[in-house]
């Protein structure tokens, strides 16, 4: 089972924080969960719009979306961060 984690303004988007999603054999990359996420929530689609440089760490470890992923993976969708 994935374990998806939503952080600031997607969160506030999605309005949830995290969800269990039991993760499909088709998908097997960040790109192509996003791409899976984006058909089962329409307001994903808007996130990743608004979001393009949206940032995703796997097990705690930012990566691209070519990443592969396991079935027992914890996700984190979170915006560029900005700072001073």
């Amino acid at each position: 089972m994935l374990t998806i984690h939503y952080f600031a303004s997607i969160r506030e988007s999605l309005e949830k924080n995290q969800e269990q999603l039991e993760l499909p054999v088709s998908v097997t990359t960040i790109d192509e969960l996003i791409a899976h996420l984006v058909a089962l929530n329409p307001h994903f689609k808007t996130v990743v719009a608004n979001n393009n440089k949206l940032l995703v760490a796997v097990n705690q470890t930012v990566v691209d979306r070519s990443f592969a992923l396991s079935k027992n993976d914890e996700v984190a969708f979170f915006p560029p961060m900005t700072g001073g």
